[in-house]
């Protein structure tokens, strides 16, 4: 059993931003391997973000990002509960950030629930067509199409993309770190990206 040393926990701390005492039972549990300590501070980032969600989030920022030469710009409305928590330097760093992973990746929807039927529907026949064509047997090709979906959702759903700073981490793990970190529930509302050249 490798001893935690407190120099252990607070870089620890500095990395991840959870509390003292999160980050030194994280280290006990990964037996003081300090990646291994991250991915359970994550683990538990995530469930403690499942009992946040649902509550309502009417406050939060707009953040926008223009990329360098001004020829690719986005907006996107990120949602917490509390006006408070607004003005955080993380949940704005939050806000940044997606606006940022949004501009390089152009993600089409927030969540895997926004795929429109008609995306999906189109999404299924390209890969159904596909396996056959790969002389895959019938009986397995609709396991295949499910499997294919996954990476489908990955490309175009915001929060299912790895994020771009970090690609040990969706956009979705993300926004769950920080629903830990801050305590309250946090949402993507909405987003436009905009390049010039691909106007409707």
């Amino acid at each position: 059993m490798a001893e935690v040393t407190a120099q252990m926990v607070k870089q620890l701390r500095e990395k991840t931003g959870a509390g003292f005492m999160e980050c030194k039972s994280a280290l006990v549990e990964a037996d003081g391997d300090m990646a291994q300590a991250e991915l359970v501070l994550r683990k538990r980032g995530l469930s403690f973000a499942q009992k946040k969600t649902g509550r309502a989030t009417q406050e939060g920022l707009i953040g926008a990002y223009i990329h360098a030469g001004g020829r690719l710009g986005v907006m996107v409305e990120v949602n917490c509960e509390s006006d408070f928590v607004a003005r955080t330097d993380d949940f704005q760093q939050l806000v940044h950030d997606i606006s940022m992973h949004i501009a390089a990746t152009d993600p089409r929807f927030i969540r895997k629930e926004d795929v429109s039927a008609e995306a999906l529907a189109q999404e299924k026949e390209i890969q159904r067509a596909r396996a056959l064509g790969e002389g895959k047997p019938e009986k397995i090709v609709d396991q295949i199409v499910e499997g294919r979906l996954a990476k489908f959702y990955e490309e175009v759903c915001l929060l299912e993309q790895p994020f771009v700073k970090d690609n040990t981490m969706t956009v979705g793990q993300l926004v769950a770190s920080r629903i830990a970190k801050l305590g309250e529930n946090i949402t993507v509302g909405r987003f436009v990206r905009f390049k010039v050249g691909e106007g409707s």
